[in-house]
């Protein structure tokens, strides 16, 4: 009986190995404004920042309601709680430049590092995250940071890198 059990259960693992194996369809997947996400894109930046900068890289400006053949660039607004992107696309549907703004986003690790070791005794507030693309390759990333200690203010500007504006 203990051997019969056994082949069974042998016999069953077996059966299931010789699983039907199908093939799917292949899909192409078209990066459009791959330039910007590898240039505007921030490893350290949180889900929404990263969700939104994926929507203005996807975004077909030749599909809206708006679109027409007659002008040349069109500006789109993108919107979440933390932030905005004001993106410009040119007639073709390629990204030309973007002006975005975000609050109170996590601060990369440098730029962290950065600030403990100038303001030991400073409490981070608050911050703004700017970022502003440019087709020709141009990005700068700016981080505003408000600073605390007790009741004494101060804003600091760094870049990505934590080297201070």
């Amino acid at each position: 009986m203990k051997k019969l059990l056994i082949a069974l259960f042998v016999f069953g693992f077996t059966f299931q190995s010789f699983a039907q194996i199908t093939e799917l369809p292949e899909i192409e997947l078209v990066a459009v404004n791959y330039k910007y996400l590898d240039a505007a894109g921030n490893e350290d930046a949180s889900i929404s920042v990263k969700q939104l900068q994926q929507q203005v890289a996807e975004y077909d400006v030749r599909k809206a309601d708006f679109y027409a053949d007659e002008y040349d660039f069109y500006t789109v607004n993108f919107f979440i709680p933390d932030g905005k992107i004001l993106a410009s696309y040119d007639e073709d549907g390629n990204l030309l430049r973007t002006a975005e703004k975000f609050k109170d986003v996590a601060l990369p690790q440098a730029v962290r590092e950065a600030i403990a070791q100038r303001f030991p005794n400073w409490n981070m507030a608050g911050d703004v995250y700017l970022v502003n693309y440019h087709d020709a390759g141009k990005v700068t990333k700016k981080y505003k940071i408000l600073l605390e200690n007790g009741d004494k203010r101060m804003r600091v500007k760094t870049d990505e890198k934590g080297n201070f504006l």
